[in-house]
């Protein structure tokens, strides 16, 4: 079974690991290996410092892959051999750029079709659409190329940072960007099979929206979630 997870909270941006701990569960396993990997922020060392601290509370076997390094392992089989592939937040261009350096794009596919949980938070959560919307390059949002494992366009941060709605709303009236979804911080879409499946969030409020362009107007449409 093929899953993502688009996350819009967790261990990076909130107190409250209840995405995380969901995240795990999906994988049906007593204590999955999960692997975050933080090219996205250059691969910062308090960013991984942080996500161990918080796996290591939970019922799992924590581990990172950098990419700035030399590495010391051989990086598809590893990757493979994860229950969990936990993407971090950043620059989503340089993240895509290095990832197709490495040759990772093919590998995150193969861990997708082989039934390894994708997941990830902003960047990370960007990355597994068609498109979406980044601030990864200085100025005003820009419309930005995904992956592609899941259908239409993608924004995060949707709550929190509030030249976002206009910016995406933008794009799609100007076509540089098709149809998809927006989240909240605090929330997050789980998909199975490319369909979206759940949103489930942390606490009542956050959710995520439709967001197409419909009759010459931009249209949202709110999306009922499952608090945790």
């Amino acid at each position: 079974m093929r899953q993502i997870i688009a996350l819009g909270g967790g261990f990076s941006n909130e107190d409250n690991l209840a995405l995380d701990n969901y995240v795990l569960a999906q994988t049906g396993k007593p204590k999955p290996k999960i692997c975050f990997v933080p090219t996205a922020s250059g691969d910062s060392q308090d960013y991984i410092d942080r996500f161990y601290a918080a796996f290591n509370t939970l019922n799992c076997t924590p581990s990172h892959q950098p990419l700035f390094q030399s590495p010391a392992r051989d990086i598809p089989a590893f990757l493979l051999s994860q229950d969990v592939i936990y993407v971090g937040g950043g620059n989503t261009k340089n993240m895509l750029a290095i990832w197709r350096a490495w040759g990772l794009e093919e590998v995150l596919r193969t861990a997708w079709e082989r039934g390894v949980v994708l997941a990830g938070i902003s960047a990370g959560a960007l990355c597994w659409y068609e498109g979406g919307l980044t601030d990864s390059i200085p100025g005003a949002y820009t419309a930005l190329r995904g992956l592609g494992f899941l259908p239409g366009t993608f924004s995060p941060h949707y709550d929190s940072e509030p030249e976002r709605r206009p910016a995406y709303h933008k794009l799609l009236f100007q076509g540089a960007l098709g149809p998809g979804v927006a989240l909240d911080d605090g929330a997050a879409l789980h998909y199975v099979e490319r369909q979206l499946h759940r949103v489930v969030r942390t606490q009542d409020g956050p959710t995520a929206y439709r967001v197409e362009l419909a009759h010459g107007e931009v249209q949202e449409r709110r999306l009922r979630a499952e608090t945790l």
